[in-house]
């Protein structure tokens, strides 16, 4: 993965611990996708007011668990996007040990343009293309793999 230009600081609670005393598997989702909500109110693309106005609905979700993750370690979580295609958001996220930098989590995870009110997937606005083209240094238009 490369880079990211944006990063988000977790702090890890004693309820995010299983009977082992490190985070439970589950919880590492959760840190994955409260740093995206993140990233997308940070480009302005979701003023976190109503998740049904939010845009997109998650499709898919591959995590790859590298390290244990301990109650008290400095983590973080880098978010970008690695591809826009028509109706999809392909988004990379890493969580790594502040300090040390080690990776600890990789994690792909792809969106799709939704609208909740009526149900039904939709292209990705231009508007988001713009900022996240920009932000992330990729091209507008969809990307095919």
């Amino acid at each position: 993965m490369a880079d990211f230009k944006f990063y988000y600081p977790i702090q890890v609670r004693y309820g995010d611990l299983d009977p082992q005393w490190h985070v439970n598997n589950t919880r590492f989702l959760a840190y994955i996708e409260q740093a995206r909500l993140a990233y997308m109110m940070s480009l302005g693309l979701f003023d976190g007011k109503s998740f049904h106005d939010m845009g997109t609905i998650t499709a898919d979700v591959h995590i790859a668990y590298v390290g244990q993750i301990r109650l008290g370690q400095d983590i973080q979580v880098g978010v970008r996007v690695a591809r826009l295609g028509n109706k999809s958001i392909r988004y990379e996220t890493q969580i790594e040990d502040r300090q040390s930098g080690q990776v600890l989590a990789r994690c792909e995870i792809v969106s799709v343009g939704f609208d909740y009110h009526r149900q039904i997937s939709l292209p990705i606005p231009d508007h988001w293309r713009r900022v996240i083209s920009e932000f992330e240094g990729i091209p507008p238009g969809p990307q095919q793999t």
